[in-house]
């Protein structure tokens, strides 16, 4: 769990550059350097005016007299909330901004939120949104709500809802970005593997020229192969993961050789996907169903011919006495490089058992899941697939 003793220093460094700042014109001081290198005040809003009260807020902010400057704000906008002032958004980015610095960060969010909702052409529109996305990756980084005066309730969904809020009002943006990206390694630490895999895809397609790309893709391939809990389980990931890992060695060769995510590692998941089609083919026969048992040992020597389980399946095909046909396709021919650039599997004709729709991908009376380790920075160990005598190999 991350530590927030420096959030309100780093907000109030914040703060400090927008108190000097011109936020919109007239509304704060204006500073000009002389000859002898002194700042003298060469425009300043006329005395009290809205400019100079909402500026006069943000100078007590920076002197770290929040409660003051909320009260302030507090009265300015009773006053005028139910008018057209064009200083209303900038007034409730004060207020907000007050509310945040004393640690109430739900009211602060009320307040943001007026601006996002009815000022949304306003120049606090963006800055509203940032310190949301600020708020809500606290929350997600551990950050408890008060319950009666105690930070005791967990807020995890809430930081949730208010960083897709920001991904959604902020698209193709720079603040949408981190927003999202910022979900998606949440997901990834917690070890929420679907989630973190389907976030790490959106994130590819709506910024597909992102800084981050590259770690995106990374994170992508690991999180489904994470997914793969073993033979009694799921192998819909590993193989989605194998066409991945291609579309990855096709952009960065180097860094895949680098990384790990080359060759070996297609080869070992190609081993644990066969694995688990032979023990879907050995479920159907403990079910006494060998239409389907053949059919999925037919399909585990077409799609992974080179590997152990495949040499397994052959036995057992010998022992049942059924008669399978020589691949069709060779083994390049079967995984195509093409489908790497689509991220679409390619689809087998016989995928579909007539009368009895798709044979599981797993068995139906597998063990509850469990839930998978820590995710790795580095291509995750697969489970150990069993050899013709019997023996783990790695």
């Amino acid at each position: 769990m991350r530590r927030f003793a420096d959030t309100p220093a780093i907000l109030a460094a914040a703060l400090a550059v927008a108190a000097c700042s011109a936020i919109s014109q007239g509304q704060q001081k204006t500073f000009k350097l002389d000859a002898e290198g002194n700042w003298n005040v060469s425009e300043a809003p006329e005395p009290g005016s809205d400019a100079e009260v909402i500026g006069r807020a943000r100078e007590m902010i920076v002197q770290g007299r929040y409660a003051a400057a909320e009260s302030l704000m507090d009265g300015w906008i009773e006053r005028h909330e139910r008018t057209s002032n064009p200083w209303l958004a900038e007034a409730y980015l004060a207020r907000g901004d007050a509310r945040l610095m004393r640690d109430r960060e739900v009211p602060a969010l009320e307040d943001y939120e007026e601006i996002v909702k009815n000022f949304p052409g306003s120049e606090a529109y963006t800055t509203a949104l940032t310190r949301e996305l600020d708020i809500g990756l606290r929350y997600l980084n551990g950050l408890r709500k008060r319950f009666l005066g105690l930070r005791i309730e967990p807020a995890e969904r809430i930081g949730e809802e208010i960083v897709l809020r920001v991904t959604e009002r902020m698209p193709r943006s720079l603040l949408g970005e981190r927003a999202l990206l910022e979900l998606a390694d949440y997901y990834y630490r917690v070890r929420d593997m679907s989630m973190a895999s389907d976030a790490y895809e959106v994130f590819l397609r709506i910024y597909p020229n992102s800084d981050e790309r590259q770690r995106a893709m990374q994170r992508r391939i690991y999180s489904n192969i994470a997914m793969f809990k073993g033979p009694r389980y799921d192998g819909s990931g590993l193989r989605e993961a194998r066409f991945l890992i291609q579309d990855y060695k096709a952009r960065y060769p180097l860094d895949a050789e680098r990384t790990g995510l080359d060759d070996a590692l297609i080869a070992r998941l190609d081993e644990s996907a066969a694995v688990q089609m032979l023990e879907s083919a050995r479920w159907y026969l403990r079910r006494e169903n060998p239409v389907s048992a053949r059919l999925t040992v037919s399909r585990l020597l077409r799609r992974h011919p080179g590997t152990v389980a495949a040499v397994i399946a052959r036995e057992l095909a010998q022992e049942y006495g059924w008669i399978m046909p020589e691949p069709a396709r060779s083994i390049g021919e079967a995984w195509p490089e093409e489908a790497a650039q689509s991220g679409d599997p390619p689809r087998d004709p016989e995928d579909v058992e007539p009368g009895s729709g798709s044979p599981p991908d797993s068995p139906p009376d597998s063990p509850p899941d469990s839930p998978p380790d820590s995710p790795p920075d580095s291509p995750p160990d697969l489970p150990p697939v069993d050899g013709p005598s019997g023996q783990g190999r790695n």
